[in-house]
């Protein structure tokens, strides 16, 4: 296994980048955020494993899924949950919207000024907002 000092520059800077969401770099985590941060995208647990694996890399399912959650946890990655059974992790942290498309399981990045809210209730008692999700779901158009 590659120590994290002997990692390539890029490497380092990611590793800085976990240090400063509170996250130990460990190489597994270094490397998963590698392909996570790599550009903006929407990654399923499953497809940041296969990413994982054609890397060469030996990565636990375990792993992937720990490692997700903490960079959840952290505010490095946002998880957006479109139904119970699947979940992304999406590396655009700033506020935004997404249209899922049921068709082909894509999630794209909605503008949030592109979204107009006139009025949001009341929380219930005892509680505080922390965000708003909203996943819109499409489904392609059949032509004729």
């Amino acid at each position: 296994m590659q120590e994290l000092d002997a990692l390539p520059d890029a490497k380092q800077q990611l590793a800085t980048v976990l240090n400063g969401h509170g996250i130990l770099p460990t190489v597994q985590r270094v490397e998963i955020a590698a392909i996570l941060l790599a550009h903006l995208q929407h990654l399923s647990a499953e497809q940041v494993l296969a990413k994982v694996s054609t890397a060469g890399l030996a990565v636990s399912k375990a792993t992937i899924y720990n490692t997700l959650g903490l960079f959840v946890e952290r505010g490095l990655v946002r998880e957006v949950i479109v139904d119970s059974t699947r979940v992304f992790y999406d590396s655009n942290t700033a506020p935004h919207y997404h249209f899922y498309n049921v068709d082909d399981g894509t999630l794209t990045d909605v503008a949030i000024d592109d979204v107009v809210i006139a009025r949001l209730p009341s929380p219930p008692g005892g509680t505080a907002a922390t965000g708003v999700d909203i996943v819109m779901r499409v489904r392609n158009q059949k032509l004729q």
